[in-house]
């Protein structure tokens, strides 16, 4: 099959640092390949990829240094290029959100698109129903429910690339917030937490500059002068294992309707249970007293942070394996591809199912 992926530019991809979109993105264009598909990943010059690559910008946009850029105009021209290019895949599938709606109107039944963010906003409505042709992913049955009636194809859970995710059997007696500082985030939630049951947090966070004044106001006043918070900053994939792998828990103290929480799988990944709010995607996501629990008070938090040190660690990463690597993604999205029309050779079908 030959498939275009279609990433938004804000992150390399993989990302180089913080990034959810982009590296699935990454870990799904590169299982295709593995699986024997014929791949072309649409990203900024500073991706790495085991797909063929169509480079429509430098570098990815958050961490260019350029002081003025144009998000819009950069996402425009890759489009343009998508469509210029159209005609050699079988399907395109785009990451965009809806940008990519007007330009592909005639050929909307070769596309797929997922979507990653919320979809709670007030305008989100009109352009679904302006565009139904389009079929959608939802990346959880529960990110779907504030457009019930849109062109649903299908549910795809994210899955990661199991080898760069190291197991380790022990922990290191700390709790970890990994992730992004932000008031639906809950960092303070996690702080709170950590000192009511005495023991080191470590929180590994970006701060964007729409959150700097939150970070600066709310959350910096409960770090400053503890010994017990430790601010690790912005981390990349390399630290990953290290940082979740050594963690009692991670908490993932959410307070708004998570699409899925990619850090809860990392977690799996590398044998850290999960102690997690029951908001969006959470009860999908974590098997409660298996791979972490599933809490709905501070209390509860509490107490299942303290318990979380009894959980079979093994079982953890077992069930991220069985559930959430990049291959059993990237399966999941063949067989929507091919439902939605698009062409598989029956060797590779056979191969595929057997």
């Amino acid at each position: 099959m030959r498939i275009a992926q279609v990433p938004p530019l804000y992150e390399a991809v993989p990302p180089r640092l913080y990034g959810g979109t982009e590296r699935v993105v990454s870990h799904l264009t590169d299982a295709l390949v593995e699986l024997g598909h014929d791949v072309t990943l649409f990203a900024s010059a500073d991706a790495r990829t085991k797909a063929k690559v169509v480079t429509v910008r430098d570098q990815a946009i958050r961490l260019d240094p350029a002081p003025l850029k144009s998000d819009l105009a950069a996402h425009m021209s890759m489009l343009s290029e998508v469509r210029r290019r159209a005609d050699e895949f079988d399907v395109i599938h785009f990451h965009t959100d809806m940008i990519h709606f007007p330009f592909f109107e005639d050929m909307a039944g070769k596309t797929i698109t997922t979507l990653h963010g919320r979809l709670d906003l007030k305008d989100l409505q009109g352009v679904y129903d302006r565009w139904p042709q389009y079929p959608l992913v939802s990346i959880s049955d529960d990110q779907r429910k504030p457009l019930a009636s849109a062109n649903w194809a299908g549910t795809v859970h994210h899955g990661m690339t199991t080898d760069i995710y190291e197991f380790h059997a022990q922990s290191e007696g700390y709790l970890a917030f990994l992730g992004r500082i932000s008031p639906e985030k809950r960092p303070d939630r996690a702080i709170a937490i950590a000192k009511r049951l005495g023991k080191k947090l470590k929180i590994a966070a970006k701060v964007d500059a729409a959150d700097q004044r939150y970070f600066q106001d709310k959350i910096e006043p409960l770090i400053l002068g503890d010994p017990m918070i430790e601010f690790v900053g912005e981390i990349g994939d390399e630290q990953k294992s290290a940082f979740l792998g050594g963690a009692d828990a991670l908490l993932f103290p959410i307070d708004w309707p998570e699409p899925f929480g990619l850090v809860m799988i990392e977690a799996m990944a590398c044998g850290a249970p999960v102690v997690a709010y029951a908001c969006g995607s959470v009860p999908e996501v974590i098997e409660d007293g298996v791979t972490g629990f599933i809490v709905r008070t501070d209390d509860e938090a509490v107490d299942a942070a303290r318990r979380a040190v009894t959980l079979d660690r093994r079982k953890v990463r077992q069930q991220f394996e069985l559930k959430y690597s990049a291959t059993a993604m990237a399966r999941r999205y063949l067989d929507l591809y091919v439902r939605l029309g698009a062409p598989l050779r029956q060797d590779f079908a056979f191969a595929a199912n057997a």
